[in-house]
């Protein structure tokens, strides 16, 4: 497991679901996963719900995280793409319940962009990884 030292200056706010900064350690590997889709073109059937997807976005990041021999602690940063920020604020609580089950109490540096769409039909959700995997702190 890489160990981070993250770093939330005391002048920007205490963050409540985040981290401002990640510092990586010296040594080790980088591996950026793609933007995970949380509903892909080909799925049969009808999209799944807002929370579901984002479920299923994390899950597959972190299918990528473990074939590279890391785990969710391993990942520095995440951004999540939305096609619904009201979605996503609706949902925070469930939302909340899916992180904790993936990641505990660790929250990596994490931006979150509204966008028009997403190239997968029916889409709400992608979210890509910056990991570093390896190394000491």
């Amino acid at each position: 497991m890489t160990k981070f030292e993250l770093l939330n200056p005391g002048s920007l706010g205490e963050p409540k679901g985040w981290t401002n900064g990640v510092l990586t350690p010296a040594t080790g590997r980088t591996l950026f996963v793609a933007g995970q889709a949380g509903w892909e073109s080909d799925a049969k059937g009808p999209p799944l719900a807002f929370v579901d997807q984002f479920a299923r976005a994390l899950d597959k990041v972190l299918v990528v995280v473990r074939e590279a021999g890391g785990d969710a602690q391993s990942v520095a940063r995440l951004t999540v793409y939305v096609t619904d920020l009201a979605a996503y604020r609706a949902n925070r609580r469930p939302l909340g319940e899916v992180w904790r089950a993936r990641f505990a109490a660790y929250y990596p540096a994490m931006t979150l962009v509204e966008v028009r769409g997403l190239v997968d039909r029916g889409a709400m959700v992608e979210i890509e990884a910056t990991v570093v995997l390896g190394g000491q702190a």
